[in-house]
């Protein structure tokens, strides 16, 4: 559901089809926060193609946790119930997922996870917060300033992204109702899981 007309996916045809079919592919359905785009494919595509710029030049794990903890600052559902899900899935514990979810401190993370983590929180929150010292006490940790922009990037990025589905009314898909409850619960930030 979105609060401003979408396209059936039985009536999609030109770019909003082919739109539908590659999300289809890539997620093995057609994520709700494709529909949301429906009236601007073009604008979706550019997104698309600006996260891929970003994600390519990061490490996944650092890319999903910038992502996560902006989403969670976002009070974004849908991004954090997404990226929450690749890192548990792929990188950490759910225990440690709910803690990065409710920005606390976990074992699975690093100190330059941490620092990682608390740079896209502040530029989510308030980007005008950041000052030289983030910088700084990334550099310390060993990430160079290109990988300092990169964490910059990625919430920058996902405050687009998250407020823009916010906006419109997209509910988080059904399929994470089916995460671990704790989990889901812990992720669900903000709009509830859609019912179907």
């Amino acid at each position: 559901m979105t609060y401003i007309e979408t396209v059936p996916e039985d009536q999609a045809t030109g770019a909003v089809a082919a739109m539908y079919e590659s999300d289809r592919q890539t997620f093995g359905d057609l994520p709700n926060l494709t529909k949301a785009f429906a009236l601007r494919p073009d604008v979706y595509a550019a997104w698309r193609q600006l996260n891929g710029a970003v994600k390519s030049n990061m490490d996944l794990r650092r890319y999903e946790l910038a992502t996560l903890a902006a989403a969670r600052r976002l009070r974004s559902s849908y991004c954090a119930l997404a990226h929450g899900s690749i890192l548990h899935d792929k990188f950490m514990s759910a225990e440690a997922v709910r803690a990065v979810a409710a920005g606390a401190s976990t074992d699975e993370l690093d100190a330059v996870d941490a620092a990682v983590v608390e740079l896209a929180d502040k530029v989510a929150a308030d980007a005008t917060s950041v000052t030289e010292a983030d910088a700084d006490r990334l550099r310390s940790l060993g990430l160079t300033d290109a990988e300092i922009l990169d964490v910059v990037l990625a919430a920058a990025m996902r405050s687009f992204f998250s407020k823009v589905l916010d906006a419109v009314g997209a509910e988080p898909d059904a399929k994470y109702a089916e995460l671990d409850p704790e989990l889901r619960d812990a992720l669900t930030v903000g709009r509830p899981i859609a019912e179907s």
